[in-house]
């Protein structure tokens, strides 16, 4: 069985268009996928980027998105980058 990655790259500006599109507030929508508004306020917003599988699956559950959905999760880099 194949494991989910440790963190999600997901894309803020995909969140909030959807959020906006359902009609919901951002208190509405993290009640729905079970996060708090502030951390969803920050997806939204880009300060955070990354999301661990759990609250991930929640979100996209939210939105009613599948589960091979990948509509919220950035394209993997060709280049990951450097670590110094």
């Amino acid at each position: 069985m194949e494991q989910p990655p440790p963190t999600y790259q997901v894309k803020g500006a995909e969140i909030r268009r959807l959020r906006m599109q359902a009609g919901l507030s951002t208190t509405e929508l993290a009640r729905h996928a079970g996060i708090s508004r502030r951390y969803l306020n920050h997806l939204e917003n880009g300060y955070r980027t990354r999301m661990r599988p759990g609250p991930y699956q929640r979100l996209r559950t939210a939105f009613g998105l599948p589960a091979d959905s990948q509509q919220l999760i950035e394209p993997p880099q060709d280049n990951p980058p450097e670590k110094r």
